[in-house]
């Protein structure tokens, strides 16, 4: 009696395996992973959803209370009078500059660890076209909220569009609608909500092709393309649930909280200490278009877009400007170049030190994004001569050539020792170099010196990637295990430690969530309210990691 008691004990499935067998998790046709692939670097595609994710959600509630008839007026009403509302409205608006950026950095580092070559191309080309529907969702909701920043990059906008685009009246038209008031916010609010559909189909698509093939093998075991797991090597690796489940959760819940943290801490510095925050990271609206306090803002569009922006001041070499058609075809044609990367690199080569050439395009591109920028926001709408053009972007790709031609794939020189005593002498002189460069750029901060900056820390990171030496794993490596394993009683501590730190997250974040409960849902408070709910959120991020690291480490 007793033992069919105990076997029938033993019958009943946990919470865990009812779960899978309800939702068929087992049978998911998602991507296995090998254990070297559970750090950040691999999951940046991950931190972009989950920044997705969170401007979706926290964009419904404010659907509610938009009014187009009165934009302004409405998002001032959100932000001082309906609970929470400036701690959605903020957070909205970080969670699409979160996605920006983690989509520089995630493309940034699929095209020098070449991500994009076969059979990924059109998981690049997706990325791609997911990055400029991105921006172009970014810029309507940017808008929206009707401050003279926003009116005044519609103006920007409808400009370049009238007149740098064949039949560009009509298509200003469907974009702004009569250019003004409830016409002008309708159309903003409905493009906004039809670019955002459309970046979540093309998301889903892209997360279709990227489970598919997998994320992109080390080099270390799949140096050439085209680099993903077989079938036999992939079903060795650990199933997405729950592994790959927990370890997503732990990523998305320290991003949601990041996201809160910025612009919560921003919006109370300002409210309650008074601390003035420059326009373009003011998580609060700007003045209101047509007032006093308007007139002394200058005419910034969108940060994100002030590289674009600082193009259109350029100057032809006959000290002419630049049409609004040229502005637009130079936008068309780096896009079309992006998009045409793996089709244009055919060569086998994942290791930016064997793509010497697109390494160097690499690096001048990302300098000129960041140069453009920053130049846009110094001097903004002032004419750029063709020869300052020259002096700010010629010793970025002068500097970047210089730094790229003499690296050295490690492994592929026959004298080892003397390429070896050469690699160090470089480093040293690239380390003077940057060190020099920094010290000087901090004494006297200047376009070209962070031309030059960028190049030269780039080599800094390629020239260490190239003297670390040549650990290449045998092919099978990665399916026995790919984590340096730990002696057993210095796991144990360590896993006792995360167990511990755990017990304290969990404290701290029901005291903290006891804090904010007290703390009023209006007014500055209410971000100070929200910046600690982002810790709370990042404090089960990283209790989740810990498990994580808990249930799976070797």
């Amino acid at each position: 009696m007793a033992e069919d008691e105990r076997e029938q004990e033993k019958e009943v499935p946990g919470v865990q395996e009812i779960i899978e067998k309800k939702f068929g998790l087992d049978d998911l046709p998602f991507f296995r992973t090998p254990d070297y692939m559970y750090k950040l670097n691999y999951w940046l595609g991950a931190t972009t959803a989950a920044a997705f994710f969170f401007a979706v959600l926290t964009g419904l509630p404010l659907l509610l209370y938009y009014d187009p008839s009165n934009a302004y007026a409405q998002t001032q009403f959100v932000i001082h009078n309906v609970p929470y509302g400036s701690v959605i409205l903020f957070s909205h608006l970080y969670a699409s500059y979160a996605m920006i950026v983690l989509l520089y950095v995630h493309g940034v580092r699929n095209f020098f660890s070449g991500a994009y070559k076969k059979p990924r191309e059109f998981v690049w080309v997706l990325g791609v076209l997911l990055f400029a529907v991105t921006l172009g969702a970014s810029f309507f909701g940017y808008s929206m909220v009707g401050d003279v920043l926003g009116v005044d990059a519609i103006g920007v906008g409808s400009g370049l569009i009238s007149l740098g685009i064949p039949g560009g009246d009509t298509i200003e038209s469907w974009l702004f609608g009569a250019g003004s008031g409830t016409s002008l916010f309708s159309r903003l609010l409905g493009w906004h909500i039809i670019f955002v559909a459309l970046l979540g189909l093309l998301f889903g698509i892209h997360l279709f092709l990227a489970e598919t093939y997998g994320m992109l093998p080390s080099r270390k075991e799949k140096p050439y393309a085209p680099a993903y797991y077989k079938k036999s090597e992939w079903m060795k690796f650990n199933a997405w649930w729950p592994r790959n489940f927990i370890y997503m959760m732990s990523i998305i819940l320290t991003t949601w909280g990041v996201i809160m943290i910025v612009p919560n801490t921003l919006a109370a510095l300002n409210q309650l200490m008074a601390v003035k925050l420059p326009l373009l990271i003011n998580p609060a609206p700007a003045p209101a278009p047509n007032t006093a306090a308007a007139a002394s803002v200058p005419a910034y569009p969108p940060w994100f877009f002030l590289f674009f922006y600082k193009v259109v001041d350029f100057l032809l070499p006959n000290g002419q400007p630049l049409t609004q058609g040229d502005d637009i075809l130079i936008l068309v044609v780096g896009i079309v170049l992006l998009l045409l990367v793996p089709f244009l690199d055919r060569s086998k080569y994942l290791s930016p030190l064997q793509r010497k050439f697109w390494t160097w395009i690499g690096i001048v591109f990302v300098s000129a994004i960041i140069e453009l920028t920053v130049w846009g926001y110094l001097d903004p709408g002032v004419p750029a001569p063709f020869t300052q053009i020259v002096e700010v972007f010629g010793p970025t790709a002068l500097v970047a050539a210089l730094v790229v031609a003499p690296l050295k794939p490690r492994g592929t020189s026959p004298m080892r020792g003397m390429t070896s005593q050469l690699s160090s002498l470089y480093m040293m002189v690239l380390i003077l170099l940057t060190a020099g460069t920094f010290f000087d750029f901090v004494k006297s901060p200047s376009l070209v010196g962070l031309g030059i900056l960028i190049p030269l820390i780039a080599g800094l990171i390629l020239n260490s990637w190239s003297m670390l030496p040549d650990r290449r794993m045998p092919p099978t490596k990665a399916l026995e295990t790919s984590v340096r394993r730990s002696p057993s009683s210095s796991l144990s501590f360590k896993k006792k430690l995360a167990t511990y730190a755990t017990i304290i997250m969990a404290v701290a974040s029901v005291a903290i969530l006891v804090l904010v409960w007290n703390l009023p849902t209006t007014g500055p408070l209410s971000n100070v309210a929200g910046a600690l709910i982002g810790v709370v959120l990042v404090l089960w991020g990283q209790s989740v990691g810990m498990y994580h690291f808990v249930a799976y480490a070797k």
